[in-house]
């Protein structure tokens, strides 16, 4: 029950915490997804919110929703010029060099019918660039904290592997697939002109149990 899922709202926004393995839109195959239950979450307003911007599917956290047209133009332009601060949380399978820094990668979205589609590094690519902390690591795995500048499909997934030199633990397309994704959109904040900003923060769902004592 996305009502139950709600982590910020006022008369123009919403923020929930997406559970992991809900797609955002609805999928090509068919399925459940956070844009049929929209309808759920208009809370006395007789228009159902509007996604803002996509988390994938695997990924759990923060998802912002705008309660009209209106607001919804504000915070598409207030993405499209870089000024919401998104922070992710990822354990990586494996171990990194250094405590933080910056991955400026460019990113291209390729495909083949044999594969189908998929993003990686590439000179011809858009930019892309996240900035990283490590918080921890265990076991010979490293949480680690991402803020990206950019917002790229797949783009955290990517500079991990090829940023870090490791998968994000359980990604189904650069990792093993073994076990949930650990990626998670630990919090959102988004500046508004007159107004309070919108932010949230998303508590760590189980599938990081070992983590949360980070």
């Amino acid at each position: 029950m996305l009502e139950d899922r709600i982590l910020f709202s006022d008369g123009e926004a919403i923020v929930i915490d997406k559970p992991a393995g809900l797609p955002v839109t609805k999928p090509k195959r068919g399925g459940d997804c956070i844009e049929d239950q929209l309808g759920d979450l208009c809370m006395g307003f007789a228009r159902s919110p509007m996604i803002v911007h996509r988390l994938d599917q695997d990924t759990s956290g923060c998802l912002l929703l705008a309660r009209n047209p209106k607001a919804l133009k504000r915070f598409n332009q207030t993405f499209s010029e870089g000024r919401v601060s998104k922070i992710y949380w990822a354990v990586l399978d494996g171990e990194t060099d250094g405590e933080e820094g910056l991955i400026d990668i460019p990113l291209e979205k390729l495909s083949t019918a044999e594969r189908g589609w998929w993003v990686e590094g590439s000179p011809r690519g858009k930019a892309a660039r996240t900035h990283w902390k490590r918080l921890k690591a265990d076991s010979g795995k490293t949480l680690i904290e991402f803020r990206p500048e950019t917002g790229r499909t797949h783009q955290l997934r990517v500079h991990a592997l090829e940023g870090l030199g490791a998968a994000i633990l359980g990604d189904p397309v650069y990792g093993d697939g073994e076990g949930p994704m650990l990626l998670h959109a630990r919090s959102i904040s988004m500046p508004r002109d007159g107004k309070p900003a919108v932010e949230a923060e998303a508590e760590l769902p189980d599938s990081f149990a070992a983590w949360k004592s980070a």
